[in-house]
């Protein structure tokens, strides 16, 4: 029953099986569907009516819209623009992703590697399809630093190479890890409160602290929550700016 592992079980709602492999339907995908609907809704009725003084929620989608330019704009320049509705789209499927799981038995998506990942391979393929198209062969200046001296060029090219594969990996790690590892936290100390308070009068005043941390905790990972989508989201505003301006 307390078992803090068993919230990111992946368990199949609807079995599909076809030609021996397993497409069923499962609980991940299921909140997958829920992040990517609610997102479309909530941006699509809070400003499908604008209006000259915008409404609380209103309020709300042009400050996240407001948000995201200014972000892409300072990581990526003005040309980066034209990847707006990419990052915006990205970033508030991971945020409302992210608030989805703080609910009781709601299932976290960004807690699972595969689709952290995902989301982050798919920003490298944008950049690097976008950077041969934009820029051919010269995109592979990425990879060469100004002013590096002729006898370790080959040393610095393979390092930058092995940086820009390393992205994806560390992106999707970092969003997966602090939402794995603050779901986990939460997990224990709610169990402490559960078993503590089913030894009488002594375990219930024992219980208060973990209760306490609790309560503390959840703040703190509805903080992390908006803060991992930012994060994300910087990164590749960041990294598309290569594929903008791969000699810089």
């Amino acid at each position: 029953m307390y078992d803090p592992i068993h919230q990111f079980h992946i368990i199949p709602w609807i079995p599909i099986h076809v030609g021996g492999v397993d497409l069923s339907f499962t609980n991940s995908a299921a909140f997958m569907v829920l992040t990517a609907v609610s997102s479309s809704a909530f941006v699509y009725f809070t400003s499908s009516n604008r209006g000259l003084i915008p409404s609380r929620l209103q309020s709300v989608t042009e400050m996240i819209y407001e948000f995201v330019a200014s972000m892409l704009r300072d990581s990526a320049g003005p040309q980066g623009m034209r990847f707006f509705p990419f990052i915006f789209a990205l970033f508030v499927f991971i945020l409302i992703g992210n608030f989805w799981g703080m609910f009781p038995y709601f299932f976290t998506i960004t807690a699972q590697i595969i689709v952290t990942f995902s989301l982050a391979i798919t920003v490298i393929v944008i950049v690097l399809v976008y950077g041969f198209m934009k820029h051919g062969l010269h995109f592979l200046q990425l990879f060469v630093p100004p002013g590096v001296p002729k006898a370790l060029l080959p040393l610095v090219v393979a390092i930058e190479i092995m940086s820009f594969m390393s992205r994806p990996v560390s992106l999707s790690v970092r969003l997966f890890a602090n939402m794995l590892a603050g779901h986990i936290t939460l997990k224990v100390f709610a169990g402490f409160i559960v078993a503590l308070g089913s030894l009488g009068f002594v375990g219930g005043v024992g219980a208060i602290f973990p209760l306490f941390m609790t309560v503390a905790l959840t703040a703190l990972e509805i903080l992390v929550a908006a803060l991992q989508a930012y994060v994300f989201a910087i990164l590749s505003c960041m990294y598309l700016n290569d594929a903008l301006h791969p000699a810089h």
